[in-house]
């Protein structure tokens, strides 16, 4: 009796990496089960053997993601001071390979759908946690402490959309400087 080896299936990490990759370069409505399919190079049967249809995947991509940008970096910068652990979480979101175009991307979806503005609003609100808590440890004025936060914030967000020039300093220098700025110990 001859031996037959079954096809292995395509794994469920894979459809979701997948629906991410696109995602990051081409918007949600590029997320399609048949598109995926064929950059996996399979056939879409094995997709429903994971997910009821197209919105369980954006759900799952939705998780992946909320997972990698927020539990994911805080475990990553816990052990850190205070300034640091800010930076390095600022670092490890928005300036990867990665969780940038997909963050990016994920913005963009939001303003169209309100589930995944409420997603988003959740992981901005982790992220201004974050903040708060860091410039807290130098600053005692609560109104402060919220205008430093917002402002550490919309630099890093808002300088992936700026296109101006910095009269003679690098992006990077002028970021890094105005990260000195918000994060400065003015009563020592």
């Amino acid at each position: 009796m001859e031996h037959v080896v079954g096809t292995a299936r395509t794994p469920r990490t894979r459809w979701v990496e997948e629906g991410l990759a696109v995602l990051a370069t081409s918007g949600v409505d590029a997320v399609r089960v048949e598109a995926l399919a064929k950059r996996i190079g399979v056939t879409k049967g094995g997709f429903y053997g994971y997910f009821a249809d197209r919105d369980a995947l954006l759900t799952a991509m939705l998780d992946v993601w909320e997972s990698e940008a927020t539990d994911q970096v805080l475990e990553r910068v816990e052990t850190l001071d205070p300034k640091t652990k800010a930076r390095v979480a600022g670092l490890l979101t928005f300036s990867s390979d990665r969780l940038l175009p997909i963050d990016l991307a994920i913005r963009d979806w939001a303003r169209r759908d309100d589930d995944v503005a409420e997603r988003l609003r959740r992981v901005d609100n982790t992220r201004m946690t974050l903040l708060r808590e860091t410039i807290g440890v130098f600053c005692e004025d609560p109104d402060e402490v919220e205008a430093r936060s917002l402002l550490a914030f919309c630099a890093t967000i808002g300088s992936h959309f700026l296109a101006a020039d910095h009269a003679g300093r690098t992006r990077v220098e002028v970021l890094t400087r105005a990260a000195d700025l918000l994060f400065e110990d003015r009563n020592r």
